[in-house]
């Protein structure tokens, strides 16, 4: 299935919409810094890959806009471990 990322600046998130449903990333920017706070994926979305897909979708708007990514958020570290094409961009990947 095709998901769509939406960035909500009102409510500094990250969305993707399905069925009546929101799942969302927190994100704080700061200058050249995005913070990513935690991550929520309604259960009638879970298993259906758009934990994965938000997290890689928001480390490539990091990655575009040349931010540097703290990533204090559990789900999006485990990602950045696990994807080693997004460390780089991460100043907390290794604690």
């Amino acid at each position: 299935m095709a998901y769509t990322l939406y960035q909500n600046t009102v409510d500094h998130r990250f969305e993707v919409k399905l069925n009546d449903q929101i799942a969302f990333v927190n994100y704080k920017l700061h200058k050249d810094v995005i913070s990513l706070i935690h991550t929520e994926v309604p259960k009638e979305l879970s298993g259906k890959g758009v934990g994965s897909f938000l997290a890689r979708n928001v480390l490539e708007f990091a990655k575009k806009q040349q931010l540097e990514v703290k990533p204090y958020c559990p789900f999006i570290k485990s990602y950045i471990d696990k994807h080693p094409e997004y460390q780089f961009i991460s100043r907390l990947h290794q604690n």
